[in-house]
């Protein structure tokens, strides 16, 4: 199973929660939402061969912790995986819309001089800004579209600049969700949680509760669970290694 876009270092246990993914042999990609996070987060991994973490600033902070992308672009040749990044067009945010966009263009800049990364791309309420934003930096690298939530027509958009996307129980619970997904290129679409910032009846999921995702893949691409099983293992070994 793959869990592509949880914050494993905002479970009250987290140490608890990593030596469960590894029992249950989980690839996990582990996101942070600030670069002073990437130490202690990178340390939860250390001894587990399949979680792998990323460097990130979230968009919804991106406003107190502007002063962080010094130690952002110091980090960076230390890690493979970015996010979690992006921009966030809520209401709440708008008041911080011009320095999202600083934050977002200056990581995407330093991607881009580092060769690209695989980054995972918070886009809620603001799809198009987003694509623009990926447009306007092709060698950032690969883009991984974490709860896709905008139009058909960007999702469109979306596609043909060879984002991927990263889906979870969450858009399976509405329809919008499932029509998106069903959109999705099979073999660009992976599995993640949001855990703990998403809740199933009041409880945090966890990252083994992918296998609900899978269940719902497999219904909507009319495949086995074991062969949806390894078709998103075939979709994460083709990123990895693109």
């Amino acid at each position: 199973m793959i869990d592509f876009h949880c914050h494993l270092d905002l479970y009250p246990n987290p140490d608890q929660v990593v030596e469960e993914c590894k029992k249950c042999e989980l690839y996990v990609l582990s996101v942070t939402t600030t670069p002073s996070a990437w130490n202690g987060t990178s340390s939860l991994a250390r001894n587990a061969a399949r979680i792998r973490t990323a460097l990130g600033l979230h968009p919804q902070i991106a406003h107190e912790r502007l002063g962080e992308l010094p130690l952002f672009d110091k980090l960076l040749p230390e890690a493979r995986y970015v996010g979690e990044i992006g921009l966030d067009g809520a209401p709440e945010f708008q008041p911080h819309w011009q320095k999202q966009i600083t934050v977002f263009e200056h990581i995407l800049a330093q991607c881009v001089q580092a060769g690209g990364r695989i980054m995972s791309v918070h886009s809620r309420r603001a799809a198009q800004p987003v694509l623009d934003r990926i447009k306007a930096f092709p060698g950032a690298g690969t883009t991984v579209l974490h709860w896709f939530s905008g139009s058909t027509k960007e999702l469109k958009h979306a596609i043909e600049l060879q984002c991927w996307f990263s889906v979870g129980p969450a858009m399976f619970n509405s329809a919008k969700g499932r029509a998106l997904i069903s959109q999705m290129p099979t073999n660009r679409v992976l599995t993640e949680t949001d855990g703990p910032f998403v809740n199933v009846d009041g409880v945090p999921l966890m990252p083994w509760d992918v296998d609900s995702s899978i269940k719902e893949l497999s219904k909507m691409w009319a495949i086995s669970e074991d062969e949806t099983q390894q078709a998103l293992l075939n979709n994460l070994r083709e990123l990895v290694s693109s």
